[in-house]
């Protein structure tokens, strides 16, 4: 009889000690971070674990509801600064079956995209939601700026690397890469925008993340004429050193250094989430030709541009590599549009992360690509163009002299006018010439 009686009143206590348990949960929501980006405002839920969720929007007053199941939250997470955002307060409550529900209160309605990323290097599980905007402000779409003689100015696409919840690499005393670039990427746009007929446009021009794919989508949208991504990264070895600039490699990286920066490069897309050649109407053979010329042309054009542009920073940097490297950067991967990386430096480095901090070398390094880009353009200018304009007035001559194997095509692209005008100025019947022949050029 006593060992009956004390096993039913060990029944007994186990059952009252798991009535009075706190409840365990599958997750925790450790922290919440905001963004605002031009188009949309990022809310990003770092999670212990991966969870369930749903999301629903709600009217009168606006709200958007997070319920996650099983989940608690951490004390303190919902103090962040929302002055900037549409949201107006970020409340949690629970819910039956230990569920967890955010509600965003919102200064007016937005659409919500979500999605969940897992673990990676930087991070644990994360549930991120993008708010939109339901009605879209009309506006120009692109960048071009048209003075009063219907020439319109360079296109410079400049890219400040990561950016929000993506730091970049992260250098002593905390110096995170995405704030230098940001800083380096500011200047040379003040620079260029003060050069008459140049005009740029900041990919991201503030502390927000923009994934890498759409990097190059708002450079064609804005008809850029170059695209320069600039970085201040870091590697395994903190001696290494020294300024870089890449284009993209065809057949792989140039270097051990280059593999391990693009990869590193590319793989920021699992922390923010995930052409203008239009071959849709080809055939797949000619496409995959068209697309391989156009790619040639772009990796010249690239490869002229980055050494005009390394040659410039070698004025002030230490460089890495005397040479125009190669890798396969995912933000390179424009097929019409002439681009480069730049490593400015390697932020892990103690005495270059010191000069990356500082003010006056920023502007430094800014001025140094500032002059490698108009360098470059100074033998290469757009058609339609101020500059082009300008140079050709100089040194387009009045006649030229036909020389054994010359066209009226080679004619028409070294002096940048067509041959329908070629034609025309010179009474030619079609566009037969012969050696010895006296065109005439210009018509002043």
């Amino acid at each position: 009889m006593v060992y009956k009686y004390s096993y039913s009143f060990h029944i007994l206590m186990t059952m009252a000690f798991l009535f009075f348990l706190e409840p365990i949960f599958a997750a925790t929501v450790n922290d919440m971070r905001v963004w605002k980006a031009p188009d949309h405002t990022r809310l990003v839920l770092d999670l212990s674990d991966p969870v369930k969720y749903k999301i629903n929007s709600l009217q009168n007053p606006d709200r958007l509801i997070i319920d996650i199941e099983d989940t608690s939250i951490k004390k303190d997470v919902l103090k962040f600064d929302l002055s900037a955002t549409p949201i107006i307060s970020v409340k949690s409550n629970k819910k039956e079956k230990n569920h967890l529900r955010i509600t965003l209160n919102l200064k007016k309605p937005l659409k919500p995209k979500h999605f969940k990323l897992g673990v990676s290097k930087k991070y644990n599980n994360r549930l991120v939601i993008d708010l939109y905007d339901i009605k879209k402000i009309g506006g120009k779409e692109t960048s071009f700026v048209i003075p009063n003689d219907g020439l319109r100015n360079i296109i410079v696409a400049i890219d400040p690397g990561h950016g929000g919840e993506d730091p970049g690499a992260i250098g002593p005393k905390r110096l995170m890469e995405k704030h230098v670039v940001l800083a380096i990427s500011q200047e040379l746009k003040k620079l260029l925008d003060q050069k008459s007929g140049f005009s740029a446009v900041l990919i991201r021009s503030s502390d927000y993340y923009v994934p890498l794919r759409k990097r190059i989508k708002i450079a064609h949208k804005k008809r850029a004429d170059i695209f320069i991504s600039i970085h201040a990264d870091a590697f395994k070895k903190p001696s290494a050193k020294g300024a870089s600039v890449f284009i993209l490699s065809r057949s792989g990286a140039s270097s051990e250094t280059a593999r391990y920066l693009a990869k590193r490069e590319n793989s920021t897309d699992l922390i923010g989430g995930s052409g203008s050649v239009s071959l849709d109407d080809k055939d797949p053979i000619l496409a995959s030709v068209l697309l391989d010329l156009s790619m040639t042309a772009t990796l010249n054009s690239s490869l002229d541009l980055g050494k005009s542009v390394l040659k410039s920073i070698g004025t002030i940097a230490r460089l890495h590599k005397n040479y125009v490297e190669e890798a396969g950067f995912v933000v390179l991967k424009s097929p019409d549009i002439p681009s480069i990386l730049i490593e400015t430096g390697f932020i892990s480095n103690p005495s270059e992360a010191k000069k990356l901090a500082n003010k006056t070398y920023q502007k430094k390094l800014a001025y140094s690509i500032f002059k490698g880009i108009t360098q470059y353009f100074s033998g290469n200018y757009p058609i339609g163009t101020l500059l082009a304009s300008e140079k050709l007035d100089i040194e387009r001559p009045l006649y030229y002299l036909v020389l054994p194997g010359d066209t009226a095509y080679k004619i028409s692209k070294k002096y940048k006018i067509s041959v329908k005008k070629l034609i025309k100025l010179n009474n030619l019947k079609g566009d037969k010439i012969y050696s010895g022949q006296k065109l005439r050029i210009t018509d002043k």
